[in-house]
């Protein structure tokens, strides 16, 4: 969405849209998914485990970190990347008031 567009909504709306954005592409969810069994990893790792180049994956990473997804600090010359706890939590608080305004409504 271009800058123009995105100041008619809320941070709050951009930034789920932002993290929805991220979550949007199978290989990024099965990083994610990698990560919460191995709880850190470098870049090799998720290279050895998914079935894409190297190049591929660290654009992966790259755009889960942009959304908060995931960070990583620098370990030598690689990167140790690991689950963001703090957006997960805007996640499933974003979810759980949905399931809750949900369960409270009575459909047409």
């Amino acid at each position: 969405m271009g800058a123009t567009k995105a100041n008619h909504f809320t941070e709050s709306q951009n930034k789920i849209a932002g993290i929805a954005k991220a979550l949007g592409h199978p290989a990024r969810i099965a990083i994610i998914e990698y990560l919460l069994k191995v709880n850190a990893c470098i870049c090799s790792d998720i290279v050895d485990e998914l079935p894409l180049a190297q190049s591929t994956i660290s654009q992966h990473l790259k755009e889960l970190k942009n959304a908060g997804l995931i960070k990583g600090s620098i370990e030598g010359t690689s990167i140790c990347y690991c689950i963001d706890e703090t957006t997960f939590s805007i996640i499933k608080q974003y979810f759980a008031d949905i399931i809750v305004t949900v369960n409270n409504q009575k459909c047409c």
